[in-house]
């Protein structure tokens, strides 16, 4: 009687388990939507630490964002697959209507559309080519990958030229990759897919816990960009070597949006996806933001200009509006001109600010006393005379470049221009 007893408290206690499994999985596979006003971050640029082990599968380092520090920097690092032949697809951010949404990453046997984004060593914005699985153990392909050749013998070597030197880390939207997805990595999306592992889910918690991750702190330049394993912030860690290019305020708080996307239609979410702040938020919202040069007086005016002294302090520009003057083929025209300057501007801002970070680097080396101190105000001033200067020139550029399209919209044909026109109306 006594073993029926326990043979029972045994079944119990094995359901109970699998009970528990099922809705963990299936409130990871639920997960939170994300979506942001302003783009992310570029990337940074950083070498990647040497693989720890075999069959570890490298991931590279990502923006995320959290509502109350913003956008911070989850650092790339050497994983372990949940299942042999499982490969990693990153998370990247997209733009859809009106904001920025976060896709997050996730392990499947085939690796999905990650937005184009060159994530580099073997994520260059599609599949993966830093290795591949055989016989149940992983391969590295040695030209993009940092492996200890000692220590690993499974490697290959096959050149791979990856021409693209684009950091932007999101799809779409202005400046934005312009990538889509192919008909394989559409299949892969609708597959089995495995989310985060645990591992992984801690080395994001950390990175968000970490004030140094935020980008109000690192200005696009994590000090951690990398690491060995998950969570090992501290021994074998690398630093970020250029930071990336920072878009739109740097420590807002009340510009993201999280929403369950199980108990919400997605129709719902795209209409609500930009609440008004509450009246707090708004006060908040009037105070400048870190890192930003106060303004003056004069800009009390609805019509004054903000004074920033660095490009990454400006916000980043809205897309412009599809013209539609009722000619297809000159809207589509006006439509590649509109994005081939606001791209030469986004490069323009981007060189302009790594000018200034080797600057500052320059300055911070020769500052040895306070002495110097009157340099570093010098520099800034020039900073914020080049930065103004810079959107004085960008502003008059698309107004030259709306004064040219107006005339042509202006002039074309109405709708009904080859029908009699109407009657005047009898008395």
């Amino acid at each position: 009687m006594h073993s029926i007893s326990s043979i029972r408290f045994i079944l119990f206690g094995l359901m109970v388990s699998l009970i528990l499994v099922f809705c963990t999985q299936s409130f990871a596979q639920v997960g939170v939507a994300i979506w942001v006003n302003f783009a992310p971050p570029d990337l940074p640029v950083y070498e990647q630490p040497l693989c720890p082990g075999p069959d570890y599968i490298w991931t590279p380092g990502y923006w995320a964002w959290d509502d109350e520090y913003g956008y911070y920097w989850v650092p790339g690092t050497w994983v372990l697959a949940p299942e042999p032949n499982y490969y990693w697809t990153p998370a990247y951010w997209a733009w859809e209507g009106s904001s920025y949404r976060f896709f997050p990453g996730y392990w499947g046997p085939v690796i999905g559309f990650y937005g184009g984004i060159n994530y580099g060593y073997g994520y260059f914005g599609h599949g993966y080519e830093g290795g591949r699985w055989e016989r149940g153990h992983f391969y590295y392909n040695r030209s993009v990958t940092n492996v200890n050749v000692t220590e690993i013998h499974n490697v290959y070597n096959t050149t791979i030229v990856n021409r693209t030197v684009n950091r932007v880390s999101y799809n779409g939207g202005n400046g934005g990759v312009s990538a889509r997805p192919s008909a394989q990595e559409e299949t892969a999306m609708r597959e089995r897919h495995i989310p985060a592992v645990s591992a992984q889910t801690q080395h994001m918690q950390e990175a968000r816990s970490n004030p140094e991750m935020r980008v109000s702190s690192n200005r696009g330049r994590p000090p951690i960009a990398a690491t060995v394993k998950p969570g090992a912030f501290h021994q074998g860690a690398v630093a970020a070597r250029e930071g990336g290019a920072v878009h739109g305020p740097v420590g807002a708080r009340q510009e993201g949006r999280a929403a369950e996307q199980a108990h919400a239609p997605a129709q719902q979410e795209r209409n609500n996806r930009v609440p008004e702040p509450p009246a707090s938020a708004r006060t908040e919202e009037r105070q400048p933001p870190r890192n930003q040069p106060a303004r003056t007086e004069n800009t009390r005016s609805e019509n004054a200009r903000p004074t920033y002294t660095h490009p990454n302090e400006i916000p980043r520009p809205e897309p412009h509006a599809a013209p539609n003057s009722g000619n297809a083929k000159m809207d589509q025209k006006y439509q590649k001109q509109q994005e081939k300057l606001a791209n030469q501007q986004a490069k323009e801002r981007q060189n302009l600010q790594q000018r200034q970070d080797q600057e500052h680097q320059r300055v911070a080396r020769q500052q040895a006393n306070q002495a110097q101190q009157p340099q570093k105000q010098q520099m800034e001033q020039r900073h914020q005379q080049q930065t103004q200067q810079m959107m004085q020139r960008h502003e008059q550029q698309s107004q030259k470049l709306e004064s040219r399209q107006q005339p042509h919209q202006q002039q074309a044909p109405p709708e009904h221009a080859n029908s009699h026109p109407p009657e005047p109306h009898k008395q």
